[in-house]
């Protein structure tokens, strides 16, 4: 009997370490970007330094609540709680608050509230509920269709809010199904469809639709697995319209500030002058990013001594921005111990969700891997500059109880589910 007690005590404390090394690290460049003078008062409640302890300490409280429930329970109620997921997502058109133009967040009494960062702990939950159920089969049409449909609902009603960021990391879903057996070919027309929509923008329709015509006949010909006639027209008709299309979706659809953004990225524009107020205006931010990164050099100005991060360079810079604090103060050396420990948060994650028994477990930790990659990959990215600017938060470590509270009942949901192996039906 004690021994069947202590089952389910045996959580992964490798895990449980490596995240509260990223809370702890992300509330110290938060203090430091965030304070005020010289004397810094570590509990002023009023600044986001002091919000963010009270969030983690109110962080001990919920893990303590998630590793006491049933592990049974987030299966048998995973539809549950997406449906009301959803409900909230909904309810944000009605009583949602507007913040930098995206209406992502309830404001009740004196904090706010955003449901889209618990959305995806709930899609997670939901697909996995759904790929494991014994009547899905992820070959079959259908099942894929109604798979595609509980990841984009909450997609749609995110991007509805304006909240580019955060529907973007519903893509990451594609990891989970790739790994649960969705055919190749999805990954095949995904990453060509980006490839040529990359060499649209960068060089004209024209040339990407017959820099396909030119692979298509060359795989024809050297692969062992030849197209058929017909399939080699219908993807060659297929990049053609995506070409033209993406062309036509940047000049006419999107508004002038996310044009810009690709054009900075994708280095489109090529007058000095418009360059120069693009750096002053909307890229002001990225551009102050990447100067205090660089000024960091291999160990780092110091803690609280970066002088970007101090004379407050680069604006909010505890919330998206955070990782530039990690350049500027901790250098190379501080840059790459917060990417090792990313790396391997993510490497325990994966190594974990393949040992689990059941498959909605390891499907629900292949989700939460996934989540947690994109979120660093995207953020990091933008902050240096390597792709187009998106709002979205560096997991444990931006400002944000939301955030915090959201990757904590992600990540635990999982530990509690991976505690439980040995007892898994």
């Amino acid at each position: 009997m004690v021994r069947e007690t202590n089952r389910h005590f045996k959580f992964d404390w490798i895990t449980i370490i490596l995240f509260f090394l990223l809370v702890g690290f992300g509330w110290l460049n938060i203090l430091s970007a965030s304070h005020t003078g010289t004397d810094v008062n570590y509990f002023d409640f009023s600044q986001p330094f002091g919000k963010q302890l009270v969030f983690i300490f109110l962080t001990f409280g919920l893990v303590i609540l998630l590793l006491a429930i049933d592990a049974k329970f987030f299966e048998r109620f995973s539809s549950v709680i997406y449906i009301i997921s959803m409900l909230s997502l909904v309810g944000l058109f009605l009583f949602g608050k507007n913040v930098n133009g995206a209406t992502s967040w309830y404001a009740i009494g004196g904090m706010t509230i955003q449901p889209s960062e618990f959305a995806k702990m709930a899609t997670a939950l939901a697909v996995a509920k759904h790929i494991s159920d014994i009547n899905t089969n992820i070959n079959s049409l259908k099942d894929q269709l109604q798979t595609f449909a509980i990841i984009i609902l909450p997609a749609i009603l995110v991007l509805l809010q304006n909240d580019t960021g955060s529907t973007i990391v519903y893509g990451a879903f594609f990891f989970v199904l790739y790994r649960e057996g969705l055919p190749k070919y999805y990954l095949t027309i995904g990453v060509g469809a980006i490839i040529v929509s990359i060499l649209s923008l960068k060089f004209g329709a024209i040339l990407a639709s017959f820099v396909t015509l030119i692979f298509v006949i060359g795989y024809h010909f050297l692969s062992k697995k030849r197209l058929r006639v017909f399939q080699s027209i219908f993807v060659v008709l297929v990049a053609i319209a995506i070409s033209f299309g993406v062309k036509f979706f940047y000049e006419s659809i999107l508004k002038p500030h996310q044009q810009d953004r690709i054009s900075l990225w994708l280095r489109l524009e090529k007058d000095p002058e418009k360059l120069e107020q693009m750096k002053r205006t909307f890229a002001y931010n990225l551009n102050e990013s990447e100067k205090a990164i660089s000024s960091g050099g291999f160990s780092g100005k110091g803690f609280m001594e970066g002088t970007r991060t101090t004379g407050k360079f680069v604006p909010e810079q505890h919330t998206d921005y955070i990782f530039s604090t990690v350049g500027e103060e901790w250098g190379f050396l501080g840059s790459a111990f917060v990417v090792i420990v990313f790396v391997l948060l993510l490497l325990r994650i994966l190594h974990l969700a393949e040992l689990q028994k059941s498959q909605f477990s390891r499907v629900y930790g292949y989700g939460v891997a996934s989540i947690i990659f994109i979120h660093f990959f995207i953020n990091v990215g933008m902050v240096m500059g390597l792709i187009p600017t998106i709002g979205i938060p560096l997991p444990m470590f931006s400002y944000g109880g939301s955030g915090l509270w959201a990757f904590t009942i992600l990540i635990f949901i999982f530990i509690k589910l991976d505690s439980n192996r040995i007892n898994e039906w």
